[in-house]
């Protein structure tokens, strides 16, 4: 956990809400980061922006900074690479279309989830998508109608006995390119950061040479801190976004009771962010 000081001056830069995995509606987010004396935060929800306008007005209520954001599902080599987008345009383009795309494949391969792993458990669709407008379905939902069917304490339980990459009910699903991904959040005027790029349930951390090849792309800056980050894999990432002149960005990947990540976990300060909202199209 930061300290006092750090978190007053701090931005979250990573949260989601019930628009995507997270359990919180974004206005509650806002209020608990103004709570916690955040400086602002951001709103990441996975492939949809739909929670932008309530973050942003409680966000306004609460006295505190709002920084659009999005986390877009992107595979780099045929790996798994989570791109926060920062400032993107809302209105719609070649971003957008590629969303609904991923969106689309997500549900698809969330209702073949669903019916597989219904055939040894039982939960049904209506108990996964519930009453929530859920924009983007995945395995967090299943994960907490598992839960709430007794099966399981908790969602990381799930994702450790059940639904892992190795399992029978676990399916892939449709990603962007991310080398392409960086192009379309800077053509909606965005700026993106990799996610976690060392986080303990990824097989492999992100390389320097790959770090190299997104930076080339126009990445602006990695998220060095995270809590599920390995800390031995850490050393060569840090030394690669240094060297390549990246952001070091801070976030908590705050899911409320989703995930045991705290909001304000880690932060981003106020100059990075600036820098961040500097190469926007249109600083938002």
């Amino acid at each position: 956990m930061t300290d006092s000081a750090e978190t007053q001056r701090g931005f979250d830069l990573h949260t989601h809400s019930v628009f995507s995995d997270g359990t919180t509606r974004p206005a509650a987010i806002a209020r608990e980061a103004a709570e916690l004396g955040l400086a602002g935060f951001a709103l990441t929800d996975h492939d949809t922006i739909d929670g932008w306008d309530e973050a942003r007005e409680a966000a306004e209520a609460a006295g505190i900074d709002f920084l659009p954001g999005i986390e877009i599902t992107t595979k780099q080599g045929g790996r798994s690479r989570h791109l926060l987008g920062y400032g993107i345009s809302p209105v719609g383009g070649e971003l957008f279309e590629a969303l609904a795309a991923v969106r689309r494949s997500r549900l698809t391969r969330a209702k073949e989830m669903v019916r597989l792993v219904a055939e040894d458990y039982a939960i049904t669709w209506e108990a996964v998508v519930g009453e929530e407008d859920v924009r983007t379905v995945g395995r967090p939902h299943i994960a907490d109608a598992l839960v709430a069917a007794g099966y399981f304490p908790d969602r990381s339980a799930v994702f450790t006995e059940l639904l892992h990459p190795r399992s029978p009910y676990y399916l892939g699903t449709d990603a962007i390119d991310t080398v392409e991904a960086i192009r379309l959040v800077r053509a909606a005027g965005g700026v993106s950061v990799l996610a976690h790029p060392a986080a303990f349930r990824q097989r492999t951390p992100t390389s320097a040479a790959e770090l190299g090849e997104l930076a080339q792309a126009g990445l602006a800056g990695v998220e060095l801190r995270h809590p599920e980050h390995r800390d031995d894999w850490m050393p060569p990432i840090i030394a690669a976004a240094a060297k390549l002149g990246l952001e070091a960005t801070g976030s908590s990947d705050y899911h409320g009771a989703g995930k045991p990540n705290l909001l304000g976990q880690q932060v981003t300060d106020a100059a990075t962010v600036a820098r961040l909202r500097a190469g926007l199209a249109t600083p938002r």
